[in-house]
């Protein structure tokens, strides 16, 4: 039996391992508003960010949109604009349990990427915001369990503050009041620039039900 040379070996197993995810994955969204590449932290805030991929590799995001821009009062160009699939159970995947900040390390700094939710905290879908300006009042404290920062905008911060300073509506419930866009900016396309994608396998029934 001949055997190979301990480097050719070596080389021969690593082109044969599966590659593994990047720590950081680049996704770029392409908006009505214009591109904006999203950095996602996969090594900090893995369950979360794997979420938002799976999102992203089965084209669940395509066709959704930014419907919120919330504004500090008395500063307009600080806040952040919320999108995702809203209220679409059609496009949803599994209910996503909260990666709160204390545990992650990450926070909600001018930039980040944050995953919406409702009063539960297993509440989570593919709704997310962008930060224009720190918010660390979202983050995790005694008492309050914040909410999951898994990443940041790399590119196209212009975009988010022009889709943050569009009009809203005087209408809305709740913490929506005033902050829903008049025309919501579309996300034509999301898909991700690093790694392999991934796709759930799982039925895609927006799609089947598109149009009727």
């Amino acid at each position: 039996m001949r055997f190979l040379p301990p480097i050719l070996a070596a080389l021969l197993l690593t082109a044969a391992a599966p590659a593994s995810e990047p720590s950081v994955v680049r996704v770029r969204l392409e908006t009505s508003a214009g591109p904006i590449v999203l950095a996602i932290d996969v090594r900090h805030a893995p369950i979360t960010a794997k979420n938002f991929l799976a999102y992203v590799d089965d084209g669940r995001l395509d066709g959704t949109s930014f419907y919120r821009a919330a504004r500090k009062a008395g500063q307009p160009g600080l806040g952040f604009v919320q999108g995702g699939i809203g209220t679409d159970a059609r496009r949803r995947l599994d209910i996503l349990p909260l990666e709160p900040t204390s545990q992650t390390g990450l926070r909600h700094v001018d930039g980040a990427i944050s995953m919406a939710r409702y009063a539960a905290t297993t509440s989570g879908s593919a709704n997310f915001s962008m930060l224009s300006g720190p918010a660390p009042n979202l983050d995790a404290r005694p008492g309050f369990p914040g909410y999951a920062v898994f990443g940041k905008v790399a590119e196209g911060m212009d975009v988010v503050k022009r889709i943050l300073a569009m009009p809203t509506a005087q209408g809305g419930d709740g913490a929506f009041k005033g902050q829903l866009l008049v025309k919501p900016v579309t996300i034509l396309h999301a898909v991700r620039i690093d790694g392999t994608p991934k796709p759930t396998g799982r039925p895609q029934m927006w799609k089947m039900f598109a149009g009727k």
